[in-house]
């Protein structure tokens, strides 16, 4: 069968890449076109846009991109006229994926969305639109499963969150070796994660790395995210207890005794690890400022989300700053504090489906095409 996936993130990419891998070890035959990045692409996709080139994030970005984005949805419905697949796969992504599935269940094609769109945060009444033009949902956080069949009467299927799988096949070093490598000390590692995208990058890293001389018993290490120039990060990497490495990201959790963390799926890859976080999210006034009045969710964290209390610190907009941030990592360093946390973990763990979610989702995408397709 001819397979078209649209994922528009990092972390659309890293679990395309999966189901990628799934879908040609079940169809041999399998053709697969894409849009997401270089891990889609190893996996067999053909690459027809990479992330990098829609990561645009906030309502000022959006607007000064306007012409780029009304191109990229232009060439998008060309593409999938071009390549005819039998189905089409999106991959979070709302704004964009959303408008496709639009035109594309007009034009007649199989929809299947992989991981929701966060419409049980913000503009639920997308729901309605979901339920109109996609076929088949699966989604992978168990509340989101709730979410759907008893709030809206949408059917969807729960498959479990794939990060579990990509953890497991992933090589990462061990900690004294990861340290050797890198020339790091024997003093604890802080992971610094600010998210992969410039913008974001030029948000976090200030508040996040301000703390650095607050710790002087620990080493700060940035987490370089592929494809993203060493510019981004030189400025705060001149203290002595700050690093940068790049594209080792789970060695670096592996070894880390706490983090601070963006907001975003980095979180729950954080909580994988059993690291104690500081969760932080700093954007645009004019973004935040709506997004403050149409989020509906308590947390932001998908680890709180997920466990429905809050687990790790959340610092949004102009609470994350260097006060609290200092204040927040001095709590999560503390070892009774630790041990709650880690208790936690490992209920999110269970809570999430276990292994296996990559295949799960793959198996039930092709086994519904073939029963539409039969009838």
């Amino acid at each position: 069968m001819k397979y078209y996936i649209i994922a528009g993130e990092a972390s659309g990419d890293l679990h395309g890449s999966n189901l990628i891998q799934c879908i040609r070890e079940l169809d041999a035959e399998s053709q697969i076109r894409c849009w997401g990045g270089d891990r889609m692409a190893s996996a067999g996709g053909s690459l027809a846009k990479h992330y990098r080139d829609l990561a645009f994030m906030g309502l000022f970005e959006v607007l000064a991109n306007f012409r780029a984005i009304k191109k990229n949805f232009r060439y998008c419905k060309s593409d999938v006229i071009n390549f005819d697949p039998d189905l089409l796969i999106f991959i979070d992504y709302s704004g964009f994926n959303l408008r496709i599935a639009e035109w594309a269940k007009r034009k007649g094609f199989y929809t299947s969305y992989y991981i929701s769109p966060q419409v049980w945060a913000s503009r639920a009444k997308r729901v309605e639109k979901i339920k109109k033009c996609i076929d088949q949902m699966y989604v992978i956080l168990p509340f989101e499963k709730k979410f759907y069949q008893e709030e809206y009467q949408h059917r969807v299927h729960f498959v479990g969150h794939p990060l579990l799988d990509e953890i497991g096949k992933r090589e990462f070093l061990d900690k004294e070796v990861f340290r050797r490598k890198f020339g790091l000390d024997d003093r604890k590692i802080i992971a610094v994660l600010p998210g992969s995208r410039t913008q974001e990058i030029s948000r976090m890293l200030p508040p996040m790395c301000s703390v650095a001389d607050s710790f002087p018993d620990c080493q700060f290490v940035i987490a370089g995210a592929p494809n993203q120039d060493h510019n981004a990060y030189k400025q705060f990497i001149d203290k002595e207890n700050i690093r940068l490495i790049d594209n080792s990201t789970y060695s670096l959790l592996n070894a880390s005794h706490a983090a601070v963390v963006a907001s975003g799926t980095a979180t729950l890859e954080t909580a994988l690890f059993k690291v104690p976080q500081v969760v932080c999210y700093k954007g645009n006034w004019l973004t935040h400022f709506i997004a403050k009045r149409i989020f509906t969710r308590k947390y932001i964290c998908l680890v709180n989300l997920i466990m429905d209390k809050q687990v790790v610190p959340e610092l949004i907009q102009a609470n994350c700053n260097f006060s609290t941030i200092e204040a927040e990592l001095a709590r999560v360093l503390d070892e009774e504090e630790r041990r709650g946390i880690l208790m936690d973990y490992d209920a999110l763990e269970i809570r999430i489906g276990g292994v296996g979610a990559s295949m799960r989702a793959a198996k039930i995408i092709i086994e519904h095409f073939r029963i539409k397709k039969a009838h």
